[in-house]
């Protein structure tokens, strides 16, 4: 009896070792839904959805806990279309940890303005990846979108630990969008739903026109931020040749993007990696900066 009782705490201690990929905070905000709609629905599909993000196994691999992604989902409902149908924004950050260091360095922070979907309380979260449409479109479209971000995440953090690790993700995201629901209020999933939509973000992933994107993100993480601890000077060479890849795929496709999302949230951080080093750096770093993060070119100004 005691063998099979410690053998059985042997397989508990193993499986609470490795565990899912994504530790994700997902909130929902309600302040701009009536009082028409009972608020208790929003709590109870918050809990839901954070359940669905953290304990769905997203990858065939096991992650020590301490490697989990750490990521955000903010739900901020705006409109009340009809009965339990919501249209709302959608903001993702996701952030990387940096090797030998406590710090977290942003790998994307997005807000997507196309989320509709229907909610009633207590109704099964679901998704299946080889049937996304679901029985109600409306109703389907929610999880679509969460996975479709849940991959993206995972594509951009396995991006920038090996080259074209990502590859598998950014893949079932572009089939997410390939079979992504269909309904009249959804948008968000096609090509002409404007030039910042879902489409276009899985393109610019897949697409071999744009394949600079992965050499920027690996060279920026792995040959760069993570060195810092040990090689401070070959680290900023490896984030300057983060930004001439980026520099050229900009060239090469203005306002791409996925270009314009690898800058959203690191404009400090870029500030405090060039503000040491040579001159000549600092120079280049200033140049393409000013070029590929003209939201925050103010900013920059400050690499002297």
């Amino acid at each position: 009896m005691k063998k099979i009782i410690l053998f059985f705490l042997l397989c508990v201690l193993v499986n609470s070792s490795f565990s899912q990929e994504l530790q994700a905070r997902l909130t929902v905000v309600s302040t701009k839904v009536g009082t028409q709609v009972d608020k208790k629905v929003f709590l109870t599909l918050q809990s839901a959805l954070s359940n669905f993000l953290n304990n769905r196994k997203w990858t065939s691999e096991n992650f020590l806990p301490q490697e989990k992604i750490q990521c955000n989902f903010l739900i901020n409902i705006d409109q009340v279309l009809s009965d339990n149908v919501y249209k709302a924004s959608l903001t993702v950050q996701a952030a990387r940890p940096i090797y030998n260091t406590i710090y977290q360095s942003p790998i994307l922070n997005f807000q997507d303005n196309d989320l509709v979907f229907k909610y009633i309380e207590f109704q099964p979260i679901e998704f299946n990846e080889n049937r996304i449409q679901g029985a109600d479109p409306i109703v389907a479209n929610l999880t679509a979108v969460l996975a479709y971000y849940a991959n993206i995440i995972l594509g951009l953090d396995y991006d920038s630990f090996s080259p074209r690790g990502g590859d598998p993700f950014f893949q079932k995201a572009f089939n997410i969008v390939n079979n992504a629901p269909e309904a009249r209020e959804i948008s968000g999933w096609k090509p002409f739903d404007g030039m910042r939509n879902r489409f276009r973000l899985t393109e610019n992933f897949t697409d071999n026109r744009f394949n600079l994107i992965h050499e920027a993100v690996y060279s920026y993480y792995r040959q760069g931020l993570d060195k810092f601890y040990e090689k401070e000077d070959s680290a900023r060479t490896g984030v300057l040749n983060a930004l001439k890849t980026l520099n050229t795929l900009n060239q090469n496709n203005p306002n791409l993007m996925s270009v314009q999302m690898f800058f959203q949230g690191k404009s400090t951080e870029l500030v405090n990696i060039f503000s040491k080093g040579d001159a000549n750096v600092k120079a280049q770093a200033r140049e393409y900066l000013s070029k590929l993060d003209v939201t925050n070119a103010a900013a920059y100004k400050e690499i002297k």
